[in-house]
C-alpha cells in the first residue's frame, strides 16, 4: 500500500503542475485554476453531503453545490472583469470581500431556505448545520485556498499555492512513511486509529522538506527579481503547514468518524475520496496565506 501510495501522489502532482503550467500562460485571470477548481466543488459537495446524510442530517446536494460555486466565481470576479482591475493589491482585496461577503449571503439563504421548509421541531437545525459545513468545508475553504493564487500579486503564480500542495502532500507522505515504519505511540487513537505520535513528526519533517525544495529552487521561475528565502524561514513554513496539514487530516476523520465512514467516497484505492486527498491543503489555505503575508517567503532583489 506505501507503493501504491507513492505511485499515485508521483502521478497526480506531476499532472497538477502540469496544469499550473498551462495556467500560468493563461495569465493572471486563471482560467485552468478556476475550471479545476468547479470540478473539486462538483464532486466535493457530493462527497460531503453524501458523508453527512445520516440520522437527522439531509443537506441538499444542489444548493450546497451552487452555494460553493457562487462563492468561488466571486472570488474570481475581479480577476476576470476588466473594468474591476485598478491595482494589483486592490484587486486582491476586492477578491477576498466578495468571497466573504458571498459566503455571508449564502449562510443567510440557508437559513432561509430551512426556514421557509421548517414543518415541526427535531430535524431543522440538523439539516441547516450540515449545509453550512458543506458550504464553509469545500466553497469558502477552496476559495481561500486559490487566493493563494495572487497572494504576492498576480506574479504570484503557483509559487506560494505550490508551496502549499508540496508542502501539505509531502507532509501526508511523511507521516504515513514514518508511521508505517516506527510508528508505535498513537496520537488520537479514538479518532484516528492508525495516526501515531511518529509519524506526526514524520509530517512535519516531509513538509518542511519539501517547503525547502520549492523555495529554495523555484522563485525565480516565477519573477527574475526574487531568489530564495533565507532557509529557516522555509524551514518555518513547511513546519507549520506540517502540523496544520495533520490537524485537517484529523478534522475530517472527525467528520467520518461521526457519521461512521472510513473514507469519504471511493475514487481512488488507498487514498479514499477527494475530500481525503484535500483535508490538508484545505485545512492550512488560510494558515498559508497568513504566513505568506507574515514571513519574508522570497527575497527581491535590490
Amino acid at each position: 500500500m506505501l507503493g501504491w501510495r507513492l505511485l499515485v501522489s508521483a502521478t497526480l502532482i506531476p499532472l497538477l503542475f502540469g496544469l499550473f503550467y498551462l495556467d500560468q500562460r493563461a495569465g493572471s485571470s486563471a482560467p485552468w485554476l478556476l475550471g479545476l477548481c468547479w470540478l473539486l466543488i462538483l464532486r466535493g459537495t457530493w462527497e460531503i453531503t453524501q458523508l453527512l446524510t445520516v440520522r437527522n442530517l439531509k443537506p441538499g446536494y444542489p444548493l450546497v453545490c451552487l452555494l460553493s460555486l457562487l462563492i468561488c466565481n466571486a472570488a474570481w470576479l475581479p480577476w476576470l472583469v476588466p473594468s474591476l482591475q485598478t491595482g494589483a493589491n486592490d484587486l486582491q482585496t476586492l477578491s477576498l470581500a466578495l468571497l466573504s461577503v458571498t459566503y455571508a449571503i449564502s449562510v443567510l439563504l440557508l437559513f432561509l431556505k430551512n426556514a421557509i421548509r421548517f414543518q415541526e421541531p427535531g430535524q431543522t437545525m440538523e439539516i441547516l448545520g450540515a449545509e453550512l459545513l458543506g458550504v464553509s468545508y469545500v466553497g469558502f475553504l477552496l476559495a481561500t485556498l486559490a487566493e493563494l493564487r495572487w497572494v504576492a500579486g498576480p506574479q504570484t503564480g503557483y509559487l506560494a499555492l505550490g508551496a502549499l500542495i508540496i508542502s501539505a502532500k509531502l507532509g501526508d507522505v511523511g507521516g504515513y512513511t514514518f508511521g508505517r515504519l516506527w510508528g508505535k505511540k498513537k496520537l488520537v487513537p479514538r479518532l484516528s486509529p492508525g495516526k501515531t505520535w511518529m509519524g506526526g513528526f514524520g509530517a512535519i519533517f516531509g513538509a518542511s522538506l519539501g517547503a525547502w525544495l520549492w523555495l529554495q529552487f523555484t522563485p525565480s521561475l516565477f519573477n527574475d527579481s526574487w531568489s530564495a528565502p533565507a532557509w529557516y524561514w522555509s524551514i518555518l513554513f513547511g513546519a507549520i503547514i506540517g502540523v496544520v496539514g495533520l490537524v485537517g487530516d484529523l478534522c475530517e476523520s472527525l467528520i467520518k468518524r461521526d457519521v461512521g465512514k472510513k473514507d469519504s467516497a471511493e475514487l481512488l484505492p488507498g487514498f479514499g475520496g477527494l475530500l481525503d486527498l484535500l483535508d490538508s491543503p484545505l485545512y492550512a489555505g488560510p494558515v498559508a496565506f497568513l504566513l505568506w503575508k507574515l514571513l519574508p517567503l522570497v527575497t527581491v532583489a535590490s
